[in-house]
């Protein structure tokens, strides 16, 4: 009996070890209380002004210069989840891949890359004043709306979870995959060149970079936000 009990404490005690180590792969940017992981865009240190810690969430202020805030480390393949709400009509998104070569424009609701890279919408999709699908919650901003998509109301938190992954990308909100895609297929070489991209040569040229969350101007609630690189 004492051989089964010290034979079966073992095995749990491999399979925490294990359970422990694969817990210990995911990394908090933003647990609630330290944004050390975090800075603003072009700027050493993180944008108190425009964003406020908040019931231990990241919390947009309006009446403020928009800045977007980014990862300190750069990411090229990666799993990262967040939970996220937005006011009436309010407006965000995260960019992945992003490089620091464009000018901030502060005032006009755009982050400085939102031509140059990859975004996940985060929206309120019924009080924003564009209801165009492939622009919606969700959705790979402005190449492909977003499929099975069942949204919280306004003011409660999603969940959102971005998959870059050696060339797949998922994107999923709420539990539900709701876009897919193949980073230099042709499929999605054909969007790119049917949509408000198509005029910048540099769109998703980059294959690396930080993660940003935007600033539109407009309220947004962040948290719980943790990658875990592949």
């Amino acid at each position: 009996m004492k051989k089964t009990l010290l034979l079966i404490f073992s095995i749990l005690g491999i399979t925490g070890v294990t359970y422990a180590q694969n817990d210990h792969q995911w990394h908090y940017l933003f647990n609630g209380t330290s944004v050390k992981e975090l800075r603003g865009y072009k700027m050493d240190d993180f944008p108190f002004k425009a964003w406020k810690m908040e019931n231990q969430a990241l919390v947009a202020q309006t009446d403020v210069p928009n800045v977007d805030f980014l990862t300190k480390e750069t990411y090229t393949n990666f799993d990262l989840t967040f939970e996220w709400a937005v006011s009436k009509a309010g407006n965000s998104g995260v960019f992945y891949n992003v490089q620091e070569n464009s000018a901030h424009q502060s005032g006009n609701g755009n982050s400085p890359n939102w031509l140059d890279n990859f975004e996940m919408q985060l929206l309120d999709d019924i009080d924003f004043n564009d209801h165009e699908p492939k622009r919606s919650a969700g959705s790979l901003y402005d190449l492909i709306a977003p499929q099975n998509k069942q949204l919280k109301k306004v003011g409660d938190f999603n969940t959102a979870r971005l998959l870059v992954n050696h060339g797949h990308v998922e994107q999923w909100l709420n539990g539900k995959k709701v876009v897919e895609y193949e980073l230099g297929s042709k499929e999605l070489t054909e969007l790119i060149n049917n949509s408000k991209y198509k005029d910048n040569p540099n769109f998703a040229k980059s294959t690396s970079g930080h993660i940003m969350f935007q600033h539109h101007g407009q309220k947004v609630w962040l948290k719980n936000i943790k990658i875990k690189s592949l």
